[in-house]
């Protein structure tokens, strides 16, 4: 089993030392990748409503997913970054595929890009783009970041982009680099068809963000059956699940493990966030009380 840990966004605050002090700990620790949340702008809530914004807000901190872990591959030499998740559809896509081109050549092929659509309009607005395509976009996003990747000049048309004759220098070193889907969430824990459609059809792996019960599961088996529609072995489509340490003690780690063992998960990732622990150390000491656990 692999594991991860969720890098603390919200709660790590804008000081680097201990940022860096946390990032060099989990590694050393043996987690396999961090997994790092994406938000450029959060929204007032006094004037927008959205269950996510318990978590993202403009009253909280959150730094840029992608500097942040340029940073981060800097000061390691081995663990994986992986966005969780980049919202694609609102940046432009060549922009992106060359920032994640670049942290892979700068962290020795340690990337693993994750996506998702987000949930924030207002976000969209402010970055000019439309909120209502972020979907279809996203799927064309993909196929277009793909082909940079892999092909040193790329000629593309399409419904959203136009490349003439134009490629990335440098390359990645993962040609592809791996693209993972984030679907779900805490208020909206059961993703659209459309949405569970594309990972069925399009990623390289998924990290769902529901818990391991009975409408866990539910959904596996509807994207497994989307897979086999799209002519995808399930079994090569990688599940990671997300084991939550807020309000659980070490019992209750071990149960969502095993719920996700169960329901064939490759990988876990560790989320130390709304526990109401002190950024770093208390966050590192429930990390590696659960490293301990899980093995």
């Amino acid at each position: 089993m692999r594991l991860g840990a969720i890098f603390p966004q919200t709660e790590c605050g804008t000081a680097i030392a201990p940022i860096a002090d946390y990032v060099r700990e989990v590694e050393a620790m043996g987690y396999d990748h961090l997994f790092v949340a994406d938000h450029v702008l959060g929204a007032d809530p006094k004037v927008h409503s959205h269950p996510s914004m318990a978590l993202y807000s403009t009253d909280v901190p959150v730094h840029e997913a992608l500097t942040l872990m340029s940073y981060m591959a800097a000061i390691t030499t081995r663990i994986g970054l992986a966005t969780g998740i980049i919202i694609l559809p609102q940046r432009q896509t060549a922009l992106v595929a060359k920032q994640a081109a670049q942290i892979d050549v700068l962290s020795g092929g340690r990337l693993r890009l994750g996506i998702g659509v987000g949930w924030n309009a207002v976000e969209f607005e402010a970055l000019n783009e439309r909120f209502e395509n972020r979907g279809r976009r996203a799927a064309e996003q993909i196929e277009v970041m793909r082909l940079l990747w892999t092909q040193p000049v790329v000629d593309y048309r399409g419904e959203f982009h136009r490349i003439d004759h134009a490629g990335l220098n440098p390359m990645p070193v993962q040609r592809p680099i791996p693209v993972w889907f984030g679907v779900g969430s805490r208020g909206i824990p059961v993703p659209p068809d459309a949405a569970l459609k594309r990972v069925a059809r399009l990623a390289d792996g998924w990290s769902p963000n529901f818990a391991p019960d009975a409408q866990g599961r539910a959904v596996i088996e509807r994207v497994h059956g989307y897979a086999r529609e799209a002519g995808r072995d399930p079994a090569r489509l990688p599940l990671e699940g997300r084991v939550r340490f807020g309000g659980e003690n070490p019992d209750g780690w071990k149960k969502q493990v095993e719920a996700w063992t169960a329901l064939g998960a490759g990988s876990l990732i560790a989320e130390t966030r709304n526990s109401g622990l002190r950024f770093p150390d208390e966050h590192l000491d429930a990390l590696r009380r659960f490293k301990q656990l899980v093995g």
